[in-house]
C-alpha cells in the first residue's frame, strides 16, 4: 500500500474582490502519495495554480486543512511554515524567479545553506553535483540574464531540490520555454520521480502530464477524475510509439470528461 506524502481534507479556498466572492476550490479531498509523480490539469480558471499554493502552503485555504506527517500546515504560524518549505517542500514556479544579482551557483547554493544538520561543505558538494547532474557547470558563475530561459529553469529545478525535499511542487515549470527545453526540464523532474522524489505538477500540456504516473483533472475548483499510467520509463523517452501510447491513453481519458 502508498504511503500519503500529503493530503487535502475539506480544501476550499475563496477571494473576494469588490465586494463580490469567487470561489476558486470547494472541499476538495486529495492525497498525495510518497514516490508518485502528479500531474494536476484542468482548464484556465479551474484552480490548478491555486491548489498548488494551497497544498505546498505558499498559500492559506479559506477553509479545511493539509496533514503532512499528521501535522496541520493550516495551524502552522509563519516560522513553522517557513521551516517546513525550506526543509521538506521545493517550488519550481512558471518564470525561474531566480534572485538576479546572485550568479546561477548562488541561486541553487543559497536555500541549501539552510538544510538542518548539514556541513557547509556537504552543502557545495551537494550544488557542485547538481551543477553538474543539470548541465549547467559552464554557466554556474553567469547571472541569470546572462542565460538562457532553458538553463535558468534547470537551475530553478535545482534550486528546488538542493535541499532534497519530501515533495517537490512545480507550476506549469515548461509554459514559458521552448519545446526543446521543455523536454529537458521534464527529463529531469522524471530523473528526480526516478528515484523516488515525490512531485506535483501543474499543467495544460498532455505532453508534460503524461510523464506523471498519475493525472488528475480539475474543473470548477473540484476533482473530477484521476487517471493513472505506469511509472515514465525514461529508457524510451525516444520512442514514438511509446510516447504516442500514453499521450493516446491520456487523451481519451481526458476526452471522457470534455476536456
Amino acid at each position: 500500500m502508498k504511503q500519503i506524502a500529503l493530503e487535502a481534507v475539506d480544501l476550499a479556498k475563496s477571494y473576494v474582490a469588490d465586494g463580490v466572492q469567487t470561489h476558486v476550490l470547494g472541499n476538495i479531498n486529495l492525497k498525495i502519495y510518497k514516490g508518485d509523480f502528479t500531474s494536476v490539469m484542468g482548464p484556465s480558471g479551474s484552480g490548478k495554480s491555486t491548489l498548488l499554493y494551497c497544498l505546498s502552503g505558499m498559500d492559506k485555504p479559506t477553509a479545511g486543512d493539509m496533514l503532512f506527517c499528521e501535522k496541520s500546515i493550516v495551524r502552522m504560524k509563519e516560522q513553522e511554515l517557513a521551516n517546513l518549505r525550506a526543509q521538506h517542500f521545493g517550488f519550481v514556479f512558471q518564470a525561474a524567479n531566480l534572485v538576479s544579482n546572485l550568479t546561477l551557483f548562488e541561486n541553487i547554493a543559497v536555500p541549501g545553506y539552510l538544510k538542518e544538520g548539514r556541513t557547509p561543505k556537504k552543502t557545495l558538494e551537494a550544488v557542485e553535483n547538481l551543477i553538474e547532474r543539470m548541465g549547467l557547470h559552464d554557466v554556474a558563475n553567469h547571472l541569470p540574464n546572462q542565460s538562457s530561459g532553458g538553463q535558468q529553469q534547470r537551475c530553478a529545478v535545482a534550486r528546488a531540490v538542493v535541499n532534497q525535499p519530501d515533495i517537490v511542487f512545480a507550476d506549469e515549470p515548461t509554459g514559458a520555454l521552448n519545446r526543446a527545453n521543455s523536454l529537458e526540464v521534464l527529463a529531469l523532474l522524471s530523473e528526480i520521480n526516478a528515484t523516488g522524489q515525490t512531485i506535483v505538477m501543474v499543467t495544460h500540456d498532455i505532453r508534460s502530464a503524461m510523464r506523471g504516473n498519475r493525472i488528475l483533472y480539475l474543473e470548477d475548483g473540484d476533482v473530477r477524475g484521476e487517471f493513472n499510467l505506469p511509472p515514465w520509463d525514461a529508457q524510451r523517452s525516444n520512442d514514438i510509439s511509446y510516447t504516442r501510447d500514453r499521450e493516446a491513453q491520456a487523451n481519451a481519458w481526458l476526452s471522457s470528461l470534455s476536456w
